[in-house]
């Protein structure tokens, strides 16, 4: 496997912008090369080969696009991000549909540039990958799973883990975390994958009608069985049966379930005699099954028989960056559904949901994403565009306002003087980490120095 640092081809013709970003890519771990015009750029490109080109849309001397097509008629496919100003958005979509995979607009907020590369590069990454296995016959390396976090990828490798055993799995998680996807990706993975894959809800099934759904019927076995019925086990044969919400499944049923586990047979109602079934269970759930198991509500054979092999899905709140992965997963998916153009998520809006704890977690932020779309008139989604639980999470209080000086209004400073005094108490509290402090600040390190020069000009005064 290649470890080398990827390589970044930085054209900006703003020689302390081209400065300030090369200096943090090189931080974050890139090789990074810079030009100022589209003829440095173009020849860079060619003889370097980067894996990834930020360039400015203005040029002193033409498009930074051509930067692009020419690479493009060279046969060299690679990921790039323009830089336009606020009146050129317009040209800037026009860039996208000519090949560019994203743009970012000036005042550049530095944080979402090194997110945008650390995206694009991961599915760059993901894609030659997955090109290379399909060649080998092999699977999705990301099993289905959009996410980058750590937890994901310990997930994904106990996902290949347990999907070599034919064992019963139990996954457990918060409601909205994705527990059937990862019942399709364990089927997937195994050697049954050409078999069924049988997703069933054990609560929205009535109690009564809970035998003959899952074992089958004769016909007679009772008021209304006009005919035989194959229940779920049998049209599962050779695949996976997913028994989501399996702790609303009443006890009765729990002890023929466990009859299918031991001895791989069930029994039809009204049938004489037992059939073989060759099925794979996966069960899910939300609820604490130690727990119901204390009171009563679910069998401590059956349990035990379960949690042999245990997934937990990660809840969205502790997967980091992968908010921001998963909001324009589904802003894409959104999009093309509703027959929209390019869409893309405002940087307030971003960070709005960055930091929201979506206690509803994957399915509450597709939910707030797909009301962000239907509301949204242009091509980028804006705060108000977002469900108003979402918008309006309080993450501060009154206590925490800043104390005023007594006295004379006149002698109260002024919003300047407040926020460059504020800026230089955070820049001691991170020791002087102007990267840390401008992230506590909620201001990109352009806008952080500036305000350090403005504060260095008023002490020269």
């Amino acid at each position: 496997m290649n470890t080398r640092p990827a390589s970044i081809l930085l054209v900006e013709d703003d020689a302390s912008l081209r400065m300030l970003l090369s200096e943090e890519l090189e931080v974050d771990g890139y090789q990074v090369r810079c030009a100022g015009t589209v003829e440095e750029g173009s020849q860079k490109g060619r003889e370097w080969r980067p894996d990834l080109i930020v360039s400015d849309l203005r040029l002193p001397d033409g498009d930074g696009l051509a930067i692009l097509r020419q690479l493009q008629a060279e046969g060299h496919s690679v990921p790039f991000i323009i830089i336009t100003a606020f009146g050129t958005v317009d040209q800037a979509v026009e860039a996208l549909k000519a090949g560019a995979d994203d743009f970012l607009t000036k005042p550049l907020s530095t944080d979402h540039l090194r997110l945008k590369i650390k995206r694009l590069l991961a599915h760059a990454a993901v894609t030659s990958e997955l090109a290379r296995y399909k060649s080998q016959g092999a699977g999705d390396v990301s099993l289905g799973l959009v996410g980058e976090s750590r937890a994901m990828e310990q997930l994904r490798t106990e996902i290949r883990q347990v999907a070599r055993s034919g064992a019963a799995v139990l996954v457990s998680g918060e409601s909205g975390t994705g527990k059937e996807l990862v019942a399709r990706a364990i089927h997937q993975e195994s050697d049954r994958n050409q078999g069924p894959f049988i997703p069933v809800n054990c609560a929205g099934i009535p109690q009564e009608l809970m035998e003959s759904e899952f074992f089958g019927h004769e016909a007679g076995a009772f008021t209304g069985a006009k005919s035989v019925r194959r229940g779920l086990f049998a049209e599962a044969h050779g695949g996976t049966l997913l028994l989501d919400e399996i702790g609303e499944m009443p006890l009765a049923l729990q002890a023929k379930l466990l009859r299918v586990l031991q001895e791989g047979t069930i029994k039809p109602v009204g049938a004489d005699q037992e059939e073989s079934v060759d099925v794979r269970i996966i069960a899910a759930t939300h609820q604490d099954l130690v727990k119901a198991v204390e009171q009563g509500s679910f069998r401590e054979d059956l349990y035990y028989r379960l949690e042999t092999l245990t997934l937990l899905v990660p809840p969205l709140r502790e997967r980091g960056d992968d908010v921001d992965l998963l909001a324009m997963h589904f802003l894409r998916d959104s999009a093309r559904r509703h027959n929209r153009g390019f869409l893309q998520l405002s940087e307030v809006a971003s960070r709005i949901l960055s930091d929201y704890p979506f206690p509803g977690n994957v399915r509450e932020l597709a939910s707030a994403i797909e009301r962000a779309v239907t509301f949204c008139d242009g091509d980028t989604i804006l705060p108000e565009h977002l469900p108003a639980r979402v918008r309006k999470r309080q993450t501060g209080t009154a206590e925490a306002r800043p104390a005023l000086p007594a006295g004379n209004l006149a002698d109260w400073p002024t919003l300047d003087q407040v926020q460059r005094d504020y800026a230089a108490r955070v820049i001691d509290a991170v020791e002087g980490n102007k990267r840390r402090a401008a992230q506590i600040l909620g201001v990109n390190r352009r806008t952080l120095y500036r305000w350090l020069d403005a504060d260095k000009d008023n002490a020269g005064d």
